[in-house]
């Protein structure tokens, strides 16, 4: 039993390296999305090594009532699901601003807030310079504002370099 489950092993990691491919060294595009109104984000991707990146966002939101940015950080993990379609998963946090524009007596009119945020989601990698993305990203709020569950939904477009 232990030879056929040392084998299994093994097959699966010769499967799992023979899919991995390179991601591009740097990109760098948008990203829109919605959570609690964050809805458009500079985006930058660094990657690590063959299928391990970091990515950083600075997020934004100005209207009528409300003005708020976001700093994220996310470590993802990249694997090959068919041809030039990846898949990924991811870990990080953030940091926020959110400054409310109401004059009600008694409530702050401003917060900064942390967050922790997982991300899964699908990219096509264009065979020209460009990355398209859709993502989903649970982000647990720390803060008066922000302290529950957000779900956020996002598609990117990047330019690889």
């Amino acid at each position: 039993m232990r030879k056929i489950l040392f084998i299994l092993i093994a097959t699966l990691g010769v499967f799992a390296s023979a899919a991995a491919q390179n991601i591009a060294d740097n990109a760098i595009g948008l990203r829109l999305g919605d959570s609690d109104g964050f809805g458009t984000e500079v985006n930058y991707q660094r990657a690590l090594s063959e299928n391990n990146r970091l990515e950083f966002a600075l997020g934004w939101r100005s209207n009528k009532h409300v003005n708020a940015y976001k700093l994220t950080g996310l470590y993802q993990w990249v694997w090959v699901l068919d041809g030039n379609f990846n898949w990924y998963v991811g870990a990080g946090g953030g940091l926020g601003q959110i400054d409310f524009n109401n004059d009600f007596p008694g409530n702050p009119d401003n917060e900064t807030f942390g967050f922790a945020a997982g991300d899964i989601g699908i990219e096509y990698d264009f065979d020209f310079p460009l990355l398209i993305s859709l993502d989903f990203r649970p982000e647990f709020g720390f803060g008066d504002y922000r302290d529950d569950v957000d779900f956020d939904i996002g598609l990117g477009v990047r330019y690889q370099f």
